[in-house]
């Protein structure tokens, strides 16, 4: 059997078809293979979304004429993607497509999943593609069966990962195979660095001249002043922009609350859609689309909420619905049938949508690699190699309050150009991180069972918009801005000229329907929070007392629709009818409606 990548002399340098990015990681895996140094083992190449890290991967095993390569991702929809490059059955088939290969012998290529591949396979394949579950633990019926020197190469993608105890089981049963991690950023969502050496990083700012990727920049919405009242006291007051900074900066409470009042909200969800409304309009392409980080489940349904009240299509993803249900909403996204896609950290690694054009920063990032993360959703060029082009632009918004960026030392681990970057994207004095253990408070819970702590937001006024693009290449209007300031015109007199935010106007029709849309999904949530806390089998028949064959889930589930109907003086059936002043009472009383079923079904 022909050893492909050790025996075939592949065309990759030079090669049209290849990205920069793709041909100098290439030289430089090539250089690491014919160094042979003993002592080192394991590398890192950083390549931005949309920048062709599965290219990467495709054309590796070449550069270290390996005998047989393994392939890790972290998730199943990734793992997929990869095997489709290395299918020579496949339409876009990377070797074929990119001319690497004139003609047969292909690597072989195997996919492990489940029980439909088998250690024959394994043994035929020149390269081996699966996801990190399928090879976890010790006692892994795969590891078990195969050679310490079954592999010698590992390419783990998105190797950010790779240092997780999983990975690390896995490169410990291959002692002697070389390993490159490959990712778009070499941090993990905790902080931790990706295992190895970086042996080469391109740069998003070369990526943004290529146009490999979009052109971004930055809305911070900067209130003039706003309202809250203060948790010592109970006392309303009013604060400055400066001050907003600064609890920002200093009160957790307050930088939580930003992105939850109904106030601040709604000013993020204005400014985003006036942003995709520009941006749909300059561009002539109506299918581009927001999307939404969020805080958790609850915190979904109100952003979803405040979108469909100003008419658009709006939904979200969440780890708490099922698998069928996220793929519904997921089938819309791809069909063009929605504007709005809210998530909580679910859109991530592999998730590729280039449509995406506007990020809505509703959520508060512990560091800047789950921020990176989020941005990069928004990153995939729609048109390919046509830097400055009108749809191969995007924004990312956020309010000033909410304080999105403090830990710069995680940009250490950046190149200097990336550092200017995220530098201009999130300037210093505009923003601020909050601690690691701040995301993962549950600000609904929060407010709900500790009043004292909650900082409400009343009131902002004279909201601006401050544009900052990342790479400032207009000389005239850097010249006109120096103009300004030699005049003797201060930041704060400019930012006092730009335009101020024009709320979205919302209909009350528009608005009740919001809120109807969205109050089944609040009761089934709630239904699924009791059954979980009280440790019942949503699928059991405990709560049955009429027999009707009623799961625990549907019986708490009715339980909750008939006490949310009789609150408003409705009957079964009158859902439609649901007036405004009606959902705002349920909305008002649902605590009090919960708590009565619960009584009444539990006998508490």
């Amino acid at each position: 059997m022909v050893q492909v990548y050790k025996e075939i002399t592949p065309n990759i340098v030079p090669n049209n078809n290849l990205r920069d990015p793709q041909l100098e990681a290439y030289t430089e895996l090539e250089k690491f293979f014919e160094e042979n140094n003993p002592n080192e083992r394991e590398v890192g190449i950083i390549l931005p979304v949309g920048c062709g890290k599965s290219g990467c991967i495709a054309i590796a095993p070449f550069a270290f004429k390996s005998k047989r390569t393994l392939v890790v991702a972290p998730s199943l929809p990734i793992t997929k993607k990869l095997h489709e490059d290395f299918d020579p059955t496949n339409e876009n088939f990377f070797y074929k497509k990119c001319s690497i290969l004139a003609a047969q012998p292909y690597p072989e290529p195997v996919e492990i999943r489940g029980t439909t591949t088998n250690i024959a396979d394994l043994d035929e394949a020149d390269v081996v593609i699966t996801n990190i579950h399928q090879l976890q633990g010790i006692n892994n019926r795969w590891l078990q069966q195969l050679a310490e020197d079954f592999f010698d190469l590992i390419l783990f993608d998105e190797g950010h990962h790779a240092v997780a105890e999983s990975w690390s089981i896995l490169k410990a049963k291959f002692p002697s195979a070389k390993i490159v991690n490959l990712s778009a950023t070499p941090l993990r969502a905790d902080g931790q660095m990706m295992a190895g050496r970086i042996l080469y990083s391109y740069p998003i700012f070369r990526a943004i001249q290529k146009g490999y990727i979009k052109h971004l920049k930055a809305i911070v919405l900067n209130p003039k002043t706003l309202k809250y009242v203060r948790r010592e006291d109970g006392q309303e007051i009013e604060v400055t922009l400066d001050e907003v900074r600064r609890l920002g900066e200093e009160d957790a409470d307050f930088r939580r609350s930003i992105v939850t009042s109904t106030e601040t909200l709604n000013t993020i969800v204005d400014a985003s859609i006036r942003e995709l409304n520009k941006r749909r309009k300059e561009s002539g392409n109506n299918n581009l689309k927001i999307i939404a980080s969020a805080l958790n489940f609850e915190h979904c349904r109100q952003i979803v909420e405040a979108y469909r009240a100003r008419g658009l299509k709006a939904d979200f993803v969440h780890s708490r619905e099922e698998s069928k249900e996220n793929e519904r909403v997921m089938k819309r996204l791809e069909n063009n049938e929605l504007d709005v896609i809210v998530q909580v950290r679910k859109l991530g690694e592999g998730f590729d949508h280039p449509l995406l054009t506007v990020a809505a920063v509703f959520s508060i990032f512990s560091n800047l690699s789950p921020f990176v993360q989020f941005v990069g959703r928004i990153m995939r060029a729609i048109k390919q190699n046509a830097p400055g082009d009108l749809l191969n632009q995007g924004t990312v918004i956020f309010h000033a309050g909410a304080n999105i960026a403090n830990r710069w030392e995680d940009f250490q681990k950046f190149t200097q150009a990336d550092q200017e970057y995220f530098g201009q994207l999130l300037p210093l004095e505009e923003l601020d991180f909050s601690s690691a253990d701040e995301l993962e408070i549950d600000p609904t819970q929060h407010l709900k069972n500790d009043d004292s702590n909650h900082v409400e937001v009343r009131s902002q006024t004279g909201v601006r918009l401050e544009e900052i693009p990342l790479i400032k290449d207009d000389p005239e209007a850097l010249q006109a801005l120096q103009l300004l300031q030699t005049k003797g015109y201060t930041s704060d007199q400019v930012k006092t000229a730009f335009e101020d935010l024009e709320k979205i106007p919302v209909t009350k029709t528009k608005q009740r329907q919001a809120k109807r849309s969205t109050l089944n999904t609040r009761i089934q949530s709630e239904a699924g929070r009791i059954i979980r806390e009280r440790k019942i089998n949503p699928e059991g028949r405990d709560l049955d007392l009429k027999r009707q064959g009623d799961s625990n889930f549907v019986v708490l589930t009715k339980a909750i629709h008939k006490k949310t109907n009789e609150s408003v003086g409705r009957k079964s059936g009158e859902r439609h009818e649901f007036t405004r002043p009606e959902l705002d009472q349920i909305e008002q009383d649902f605590d009090s409606i919960i708590a009565d079923v619960i009584s009444e079904v539990f006998h508490a």
